[in-house]
């Protein structure tokens, strides 16, 4: 038997998208391997997105809220319509339950879900419910669309292109570490207050309810902005950027010097004794966009606070780098699969 740990995160996709037939509908024009599944919808594309989040797994309910949990679940789903430079219509929500959730306890996390709708202008449509052994479980797919002269996959970027972030990365992964210490603190000893200070709230804010940049797609739009490929930051900057290269076929260069990074990240990486750039690398669950541009097309974003260049792609796909100020480069390596919550 094959270890997933030997076959990562990007080799299983791929295992799995060659063994699938090819689409037997003229309807549909993109299946596995984006953000996204993609389909013909009238005048626009049609897109189709699915995220599943399992207990013990994607979160924990020792530090982790319903109602929010709610909130991101959406959030998942909408950064992925968000990644194909679309926007969210519909969604539906499957929860599979154990019996030890009361109705009030269902009551907030629907609380969140809806309030989430509201933020993104989502329409809640259906949804399944189901028995689980295995505590709490929750999948939810998000129906969007986007006009077909602005439809943005991952395999289409080119060398030259400029590497685009937007926001600032690390800050979620720092925020579960404060809210993993507190709890160990609270396992010690249950009469202790949490510690989580004002300093500290943008860090448990991204981590607990983190915001889909449905914000950027209509400001490049704006613009007048079509990025060459995007793909969102779920799983850290690295393994998205290697996704990124592998399917579009080039290599690239960042330089760490230019990933942004919160303030408060960077004191918390320190407490941590952790490296910011490894956070912003490898913690995930930032939820911004991840895209490239030509350079003609950047002139339009380089004054723009809210969008950092990193980098820039080249022609070498084995060559994924991070290049630091004194001019040393590293290969970019994901961290694979990953199977329990850090």
């Amino acid at each position: 038997m094959t270890d997933l740990n030997t076959l990562g995160e990007i080799g299983l996709i791929e295992r799995i998208r060659q063994a699938t037939p090819t689409p037997a509908h003229i309807e549909t024009i993109r299946g596995i391997g984006d953000d996204a599944a993609v389909f013909t919808w009238g005048d626009d594309y049609g897109l189709l997105s699915t995220d599943m989040l399992v207990e013990g797994i994607h979160f924990d309910l020792t530090y982790v809220p319903l109602k929010h949990l709610g909130y991101k679940a959406v959030t998942f789903g909408v950064s992925d319509i968000a990644a194909m430079n679309g926007l969210p219509i519909q969604l539906t929500v499957n929860i599979g339950l154990s019996s030890r959730f009361p109705v009030e306890a269902i009551d907030e996390l629907y609380e969140g879900i809806r309030a989430a709708c509201a933020a993104y202008n989502v329409d809640l449509v259906g949804g399944d419910t189901t028995a689980s052994r295995s505590g709490l479980i929750i999948s939810v797919s998000v129906l969007g669309k986007v006009p077909k002269d602005l439809i943005t996959y991952r395999h289409t970027a080119q060398p030259n292109d400029v590497i685009c972030v937007t926001g600032d990365l690390g800050a979620a992964y720092l925020g579960l570490q404060l809210l993993e210490r507190e709890k160990q603190v609270f396992l010690a000893d249950p009469n202790m207050q949490p510690n989580l200070s004002e300093e500290r709230a943008y860090l448990v804010q991204r981590q607990l309810r983190p915001d889909a940049r449905t914000d950027m797609v209509h400001e490049l739009r704006d613009l007048g902005v079509r990025p060459t490929a995007m793909i969102d930051i779920s799983d850290g900057l690295a393994s998205e950027l290697l996704h990124l290269c592998h399917q579009s076929g080039t290599g690239a260069i960042i330089f760490d010097e230019n990933i942004p990074v919160d303030d408060q990240t960077l004191l918390a990486a320190d407490e941590f004794k952790i490296s910011p750039i490894t956070a912003a690398l490898n913690g995930g669950e930032d939820y911004e966009l991840l895209f490239t541009v030509n350079p003609h097309a950047y002139e339009k974003l380089a004054n723009n606070a809210r969008i950092t260049a990193i980098g820039y792609l080249t022609a070498d796909p084995t060559q994924i780098v991070l290049s630091t100020k004194a001019g040393q480069q590293t290969p970019i390596r994901a961290q694979g699969w990953t199977s329990v919550t850090p």
